[in-house]
């Protein structure tokens, strides 16, 4: 009998243990940031969907078609409904368009301004003989073969890109 019981505590402390490490883990930044930021995104498409049926379409209709949701064509019975294809697309690209100039762009401001840039060391350099980029710790171009004075500030150098730093 005590058998049994030392086999349950044990297992009610696993149960217990893993339950900790559930909550650690639905608690972690990350994972409560997903779940806000897919609400808010849900909430978000919806507002734009009304946005295009309810304002856009119609002001589109104003130049030609009044309601892209009733454009259709039958094919043997069966209709295409191209309106909401179109409908869909407008959608996705107001939701791209507004996500990329209200979140990244200033997001992508906000991290260069308070990133701080340094300029990356030079990697090469241009040979002087045949003007070819060259490591810059080289003795020969591997190029022309010529012997190159050893590097200093007077050469130009060059980035990563092969662009001049100097």
């Amino acid at each position: 009998m005590d058998r049994f019981r030392d086999y349950g505590q044990r297992g009610l402390r696993g149960g217990l243990t893993q339950l900790g490490d559930f909550r650690k883990f639905i608690l972690r930044g990350n994972v409560v940031d997903l779940a806000v930021g897919i609400v808010i995104g849900a909430a978000f498409t919806a507002v734009v969907t009304a946005i295009v049926s309810g304002v856009i379409t119609p002001l589109i209709g104003l130049f030609g078609v009044p309601n892209f949701s009733n454009l259709t064509t039958p094919f043997h019975g069966q209709d295409f409904k191209w309106g909401a294809v179109i409908n869909a697309v407008l959608s996705f690209l107001i939701v791209a368009a507004v996500v990329y100039f209200l979140v990244v762009k200033p997001v992508t401001a906000l991290q260069d301004r308070f990133t701080p840039h340094h300029d990356e060391a030079p990697t090469t350099r241009e040979c002087p003989f045949c003007l070819s980029t060259v490591p810059l710790r080289a003795t020969r171009c591997a190029y022309c073969t010529a012997q190159l004075p050893p590097a200093d500030t007077n050469t130009p150098a060059t980035g990563p890109g092969g662009g001049s730093i100097a």
